[in-house]
Order: structure tokens, then sequence, then C-alpha cells
């Protein structure tokens, strides 16, 4: 009994699945902040090809 009350006041599991979560939350923000970003640059660089090569 008195093992399952230590198990029930420990609190490292805790912590370490709140790192794990926010580490996650973190890496999700960045993908899809660099997916975006991948797609907005594709776009300029694709119209710039256009007009240069309307220039020409």
């Amino acid at each position: 009994m008195q093992k399952l009350k230590r198990l029930a006041r420990c609190t490292r599991g805790a912590t370490a699945i709140e790192y794990g979560l926010i580490a996650g939350m973190i890496a999700l923000a960045a993908i899809i902040s660099m997916q975006l970003l991948g797609i907005n640059l594709a776009d300029t660089f694709w119209t710039l090809a256009n007009v240069i090569g309307g220039a020409l």
C-alpha cells in the first residue's frame, strides 16, 4: 500500500510527459510553418520566372 501512495505522489513521469507534449507541439508548429513558407516561396519564384521569361 505504501508503494502505491508513493507512486501516486511521484510527479517525475508527468513532467517528462509534459516536456514531450511541448516538444511535439513545437515540432508540429515548425513543420506547418515550414510547409507554408515553402509554398509561398515556390509561388514567388514561379512568378519571378514568368516575369523574367516574359521580359526576354
